[in-house]
């Protein structure tokens, strides 16, 4: 599991600080939600294609996730914006 690491200004902190109880509890709560809309997002889009295409869908939505890229259904937001600006 990746351990993500966020460093904040001691404003940014400050201000936070005045805006939620825990900096911490939001920072996760904001990054697993984010997650969960994108993951919601990507099994659509897996169920769409493999209905289009007769294709079995994975079972679980770890399962479902890893078969969306395998399947090249959806791309890594880093390897979309390489197809739209090369790296010069």
């Amino acid at each position: 599991m990746p351990n993500i690491t966020v460093s904040l200004t001691d404003t940014e902190n400050k201000s936070l600080e005045y805006a939620t109880v825990s900096v911490q509890d939001w920072s996760d709560n904001a990054l697993t939600n984010r997650a969960r809309i994108a993951k919601d997002e990507i099994i659509s889009l897996l169920v769409a294609h493999c209905n289009a295409n007769d294709i079995a869908i994975a079972t679980g939505e770890d399962a479902q996730v890893t078969q969306a890229y395998d399947l090249e259904v959806v791309k890594t937001a880093a390897a979309r914006n390489a197809e739209v600006s090369p790296p010069e």
